[in-house]
């Protein structure tokens, strides 16, 4: 029986916060070069503008089986609907002058399947190595021997983090809750930019 991505089960376990994101907001992404999905290596350092980084566990594929266990894990299911809700609100968020990208662990080959599969105008950041855990401390779970980035999303301005969504539950809303803070703070933004 083959797992519908596009789905969330009913009854998933919600992942509490564990105080293990606090220390990012206000913080600035580090001076880490990560591999794209476009064949491009993308610096976090280097990121100017206002960017939504979301990171999440792992997308399922088709042809793969689930790791056993999958669901029960607080958090772990809903890569796919999350990503496409941001592929949904892309003309909104690009309106809004704020570009996208998604994170995993998983190698690019992996994530580019994803992305064409789900046909996501963005592009996908693989931390293989878990840079980010080392040097930002990002929250990670172990399942099946590999450890994965527990699931929460980046609101950063040229390179510092304004704003952090953890934990993120149900996950296919959390696009919908990142243009809300947008919309909200949009002033501000405008505001710091006149500033410097």
């Amino acid at each position: 029986m083959s797992a519908n991505f596009f789905q969330l089960p009913a009854n998933l376990p919600a992942p509490v916060d564990d105080g293990s994101a606090a220390h990012l907001e206000g913080s600035f992404l580090p001076d880490v070069t990560l591999d794209s999905t476009d064949g491009l290596r993308v610096s976090l350092a280097g990121l100017s503008g206002r960017w939504v980084i979301y990171v999440y566990p792992m997308t399922g594929r088709p042809d793969t089986p689930l790791p056993d266990g999958w669901d029960e894990i607080p958090g772990a299911r809903g890569c796919t609907p999350q990503s496409c809700r941001f592929r949904d609100h892309y003309a909104e968020l690009e309106a809004l002058h704020t570009g996208v990208v998604g994170l995993s662990t998983q190698a690019t080959e992996y994530q580019r399947e994803a992305r064409d599969r789900l046909h996501l105008p963005f592009q996908l950041l693989s931390d293989s190595a878990l840079q980010l855990k080392k040097t930002m401390r990002l929250p990670t779970f172990s399942v099946a021997g590999r450890d994965l980035f527990k699931r929460l999303t980046l609101i950063t301005h040229h390179g510092r983090i304004e704003k952090v969504f953890y934990p993120v539950f149900p996950p296919d809303k959390n696009a919908d809750e990142v243009l809300v803070w947008l919309r909200e703070n949009v002033r501000t933004d405008r505001q710091a930019d006149a500033a410097q």
